[in-house]
């Protein structure tokens, strides 16, 4: 059982910065992709960003040029740095791991984000 730890949530104002991180208790050779989501009180959950082991990113496009998803291989752990933040992404944000083709999840980690 593959274990996703998030961390760096937390209250910010409007326009401000955060970064997430997730560590993965598999080694880096067995993940092969990484990746972020987020669900907001009463919505459906939604794809964010992702990492594909090789380093190919993709990104929602409401995220484009205000977030980076990263990933250090030596400790399996993956990032989101987030600028600009705005209240309407304030939701619970979730990591997602697919290691040796099973799909992991995190328990998320709150982020809110006042006006």
């Amino acid at each position: 059982q593959v274990q996703l730890v998030e961390s760096g949530g937390r209250l910010v104002q409007a326009g401000e910065s955060l970064r997430l991180s997730c560590a993965a208790s598999a080694s880096a050779h067995e993940t092969n992709a990484m990746g972020w989501y987020r669900q907001a009180s009463g919505k459906q959950r939604e794809a964010v960003a992702s990492i594909m082991s090789g380093g190919y990113k993709t990104y929602a496009d409401s995220v484009k040029g205000r977030f980076t998803i990263s990933r250090d291989n030596a400790k399996n752990t993956v990032y989101l740095q987030m600028n600009s933040l705005k209240p309407e992404e304030t939701a619970t944000y979730y990591c997602n791991a697919d290691v040796g083709g099973w799909n992991y999840w995190g328990r998320g980690t709150q982020v809110t984000v006042s006006s």
